[in-house]
């Protein structure tokens, strides 16, 4: 009796062992079968999504065989948290453990936008427009109902983006990005305001802003900002409006057609410094921490006038005389290829 027990227990352990060499033999099999694809396959996964349900559609779709195996060594092997959702970039030279791997690391594809300097709050929401992995959420809102949405109710959307490159990923929205932006530029400007020189003629950190914006516009050449800033500051002091023609040109608005005239110098609109006494009611356009730094920190000097030579850089003046000559020489004298800021960067917006 004892012998035939001794033979039962030898063939349920020698069945045991058959049992998981073949349950190795299958997981090690279905990990590593290549993905049935031709080309790349972008993952959507969604908020809340599972290994285990995910693993079922590609079966159903034909991407994958025997996702029980592989199931359970997502559950018993890898123990890792919640997925990521987003999309995953699935290669046909991936094999089923490969793809695991992405998971468990949560390695989603990213998008970028890049926010340029110098753009006004209506180019901005044209290039979140185009963003197609991006989810629209403001798009049909004006600029009031967004800023609200953004908790900034009553406050003028121009300016109030940091200019940079943003990383998104699938399931992320416009809204998102946004805030991101805002909170960038807030944590720059109240940086830059705790390094400010004595002395300036801002009661409060949007003033700077302001100053900023038209700095941002002026020119695009590092060097001048600060002189620039200090011509704008001095004019302040002794209460000469600043006359600078971006703020004409952002006053248009869409009637601005690539020029200016002598009329528009002298049409009123809020923006026209040529008109009003002090700085615009608001920004003028999106601005870097360079723009910042240099309306908080202008050159000293006692240039009152600058004109543009026509290759982006500007040409400073203590006296009107000296301006007007510089403007004949300059201004009169133009050539074909005339600019009065360097040329635009164009947004790089890529995946």
């Amino acid at each position: 009796m004892l012998r035939k027990i001794l033979v039962l227990l030898e063939c349920g352990v020698l069945l045991a062992a058959l049992l998981v060499v073949g349950a190795a033999w299958q997981q090690h099999r279905a990990l590593e079968q290549p993905l049935h694809l031709t080309e790349e396959m972008l993952l959507e996964v969604p908020s809340g999504a599972t290994p285990s349900g995910l693993l079922n559609r590609l079966e159903a779709e034909g991407v994958i065989d025997n996702a029980l195996w592989l199931r359970l060594y997502w559950r018993f092997n890898l123990r890792a948290p919640a997925m990521h959702s987003g999309e995953y970039r699935l290669l046909p030279e991936h094999s089923a453990r490969d793809m695991l791997a992405l998971w468990q690391r949560g390695e989603v594809v990213q998008y970028s936008l890049t926010l340029v300097e110098g753009w006004n709050f209506r180019q901005v929401r044209a290039a979140l427009g185009r963003q197609e992995r991006l989810e629209q959420r403001l798009a049909d809102l004006t600029d009031a109902q967004l800023m609200e949405r953004l908790g900034l109710a009553g406050q003028n959307p121009e300016g109030r983006f940091f200019p940079d490159t943003y990383r998104y990923v699938r399931g992320m929205s416009d809204e998102d990005l946004l805030k991101q932006a805002n909170a960038r530029l807030e944590a720059v400007l109240a940086e830059e305001w705790q390094q400010r020189a004595e002395g300036l003629p801002y009661r409060e950190p949007y003033e700077a802003l302001i100053m900023a914006s038209m700095i941002e516009k002026e020119t695009g050449v590092p060097e001048e900002r600060g002189e620039i800033a200090g011509v704008f500051v001095r004019r302040l002091r002794i209460g000469m409006r600043l006359q600078t023609d971006p703020t004409v040109i952002y006053g248009m608005g869409e009637r601005y057609n690539g020029r200016i005239t002598r009329a528009d110098l002298r049409t009123p609109t809020p923006y026209n410094t040529y008109t009003i006494d002090g700085m615009p009611p608001t920004p003028i356009a999106m601005v870097g921490r360079e723009a910042i730094h240099a309306a908080l920190n202008p050159r000293d000097g006692t240039t009152l006038y600058f004109v543009a030579r026509g290759d982006g850089s500007h040409v400073f003046s203590n006296t009107l005389a000296e301006h007007n000559r510089a403007v004949r020489e300059y201004q009169l004298k133009r050539r074909a290829d005339y600019r009065s800021s360097p040329a635009p960067r164009a947004a790089a917006e890529t995946e």
